[in-house]
């Protein structure tokens, strides 16, 4: 939750403003945008719509993960937003 709500305080016009503040972030195709967190150990892969100040997580998990998908293709796992008990 931290980097959402450091994420939240910065309206981006465009990918190099947001490289700017996050250097390690990089465009792959499809609109998304990688970020590496905790010294890379994990992945976050957005979906950002910078002309209406929008962005969707598509994708988190490990480094490891992420060498086994398709960064510019991946679908955002619905399931997660099904309440289990």
């Amino acid at each position: 939750m931290l980097w959402y709500a450091e994420f939240s305080k910065y309206t981006f016009s465009n990918f190099n403003e947001l490289k700017k503040v996050y250097g390690n972030a990089s465009l792959v195709g499809n609109g998304r945008v990688v970020f590496n967190i905790k010294g890379n150990d994990f992945r976050l892969v957005l979906s950002i719509n910078f002309l209406q100040s929008a962005a969707y997580i598509i994708w988190f998990g490990s480094h490891k993960e992420y060498d086994k998908i398709d960064v510019a293709n991946v679908a955002f796992d619905t399931s997660i937003l099904t309440w289990k008990n």
